[in-house]
């Protein structure tokens, strides 16, 4: 993915198990089992170095390849009003000059040594990666660790950058109705907390953002002590541990900024929102704030509810024979699409959102009552033997299908590991998962899935004219 490509990775695309109904799904239940999951996994080594960054190797002998990723605790929800966006405007300008090499030397110097590149920003971080034949990985580590600390900002590169990103805003969010709802239903569904705020940034702060800001930006938090080394594949991890000694090593350690928990306030009551735009067609958001697995690290809830949330998200929306297809699309086709998606991945507690666009002829109104009419049959009726066998087995079989990738078994580790939830937690999903009751289910439905904690975004299409209609089809 090039630099005008979207890099922005959210925490549920990293977890969220698509929970695809698979026809051998009841026999790999059978034959599968949370210790087959766990033993995919092999031994993950764990090292910090001596100015505070730390390095994780994970060895896969299947093919002679790598994966090599750096990952940095910044995005979106560190940054404050008047700034946000200025994250992911620091990752496109990673991709420019160093003090050793010159703007454009670096996509060389990648496709010298026949890697593909990347990079992604979240609202909790920032990683950069690249995927090549192991005997490279030493070259990418230099590239990696000379960016780090030695980035040059040139004044006509980052006006140019600004650009880019201004112009992905616009394509990417501005001209998309969908994609504006999602954004003003999440600056209306937080009032304090960082998640608000859109990666891409706000317009007017990206035309007022300025050189400085990145400048300060980069050298608050691009430091050693605050970033992980993630390191999968066909390597010998002691010699990878030697090279990140060698090359990350050589940089001192940095003071880092006061992060103050900006926990969102109770929500007291429902909160809407309607957005009248040129749109094809009728879209209906809902949201319930809930706890993350980071409120059960610490002792917030019980450990057991963010497994319980997962588990019921996927009771709704987990293929063809969920709920919501079952019963709103196909059974009374009130809905042409509906999802359910439990965001509980991140540093900061989120929410669980359910997505709908009504069938033709049926009122936003109806659909609205009949996604939150599955949601109350969960507070009242439990959840068959047979029916949550099922999501259990899609569980097992998407980690065990998920695990044969290097690259997701990285992005595993380093987002795991950057979020504050600990590379350990890979291990403990599984079995997590399986330990969730009926009566759980029940439970975590009554308890968050409630009015007080519900914001509701509709978007009512107004008549396209010709120069919509071309972008609503981009």
């Amino acid at each position: 993915m090039k630099q005008n490509q979207n890099r922005s990775l959210s925490p549920v695309g990293l977890f969220r198990r698509s929970f695809l109904i698979m026809t051998m799904s009841m026999f790999i239940f059978s034959v599968a089992t949370a210790e087959e999951v766990k033993n995919k996994t092999s031994k993950v080594y764990e090292t910090v170095l001596e100015n505070g960054m730390k390095v994780l190797v994970k060895q896969d002998k299947r093919a002679p390849v790598a994966v090599i990723q750096v990952w940095y605790k910044i995005g979106t929800s560190y940054e404050h009003e008047g700034i946000t966006g200025l994250s992911h405007a620091l990752e496109h300008m990673m991709f420019k000059g160093t003090k050793k090499h010159k703007s454009g030397e670096f996509e060389k110097m990648v496709s010298a040594i026949g890697a593909r590149n990347n990079a992604f920003t979240s609202q909790d971080y920032t990683a950069y990666y690249e995927v090549l034949a192991a005997d490279q990985l030493e070259a990418a580590m230099e590239i990696e660790a000379d960016r780090m600390r030695n980035l040059v900002f040139d004044p006509a590169e980052f006006k140019k950058e600004i650009e880019v990103v201004k112009e992905e805003r616009r394509w990417r969010t501005d001209d998309k109705p969908t994609s504006l709802l999602r954004e003003q239903f999440n600056a209306v569904a937080f009032l304090n907390s960082p998640y608000r705020a859109p990666v891409i940034g706000w317009m007017v702060d990206l035309e007022g953002m300025k050189l400085e800001d990145a400048i300060d930006w980069y050298r608050k938090w691009y430091t050693p002590n605050n970033a992980t080394l993630v390191v999968v594949g066909d390597v010998d991890p002691e010699k990878v541990i030697a090279m990140a000694k060698k090359y990350f090593g050589v940089y001192k350690s940095n003071p880092l900024p006061e992060v103050k928990l900006r926990t969102e306030v109770e929500q007291k009551g429902v909160r809407n929102i309607v957005l009248k735009l040129p749109a094809k067609l009728s879209n209906l958001r809902m949201g319930f704030k809930t706890p993350g697995m980071i409120s059960a690290k610490n002792g917030k809830v019980d450990k057991w509810e963010p497994y319980a949330l997962e588990v019921l998200a996927n009771i709704l929306d987990g293929g063809d024979s969920a709920r919501f297809a079952k019963n709103l699309i196909r059974g009374k086709s009130i809905a042409a699409g509906a999802g359910a998606g439990y965001y509980g991945y991140g540093r900061l507690p989120n929410m669980m959102v359910i997505t709908g666009t009504p069938a033709k002829d049926i009122a936003m109104s109806v659909l609205k009552k009949a996604l939150l009419d599955e949601i109350e049959i969960l507070k009242t009726e439990l959840v068959s033997d047979s029916e949550l066998k099922r999501v259990k087995a899609q569980v097992i079989a998407g980690e065990v299908f998920e695990r044969d990738s290097i690259q997701h078994m990285a992005t595993l580790l380093g987002s795991l590991e950057t979020v504050g939830l600990g590379h350990q937690y890979m291990d403990e999903y599984v079995p997590g998962v399986l330990a969730v009751t009926a009566e759980q289910i029940k439970d975590v439905a009554k308890k968050y899935l409630i009015e007080e904690h519900l914001t509701v975004a509709e978007l009512i299409p107004l008549p396209l004219n010709e120069s919509n209609d071309k972008k609503e089809a981009k």
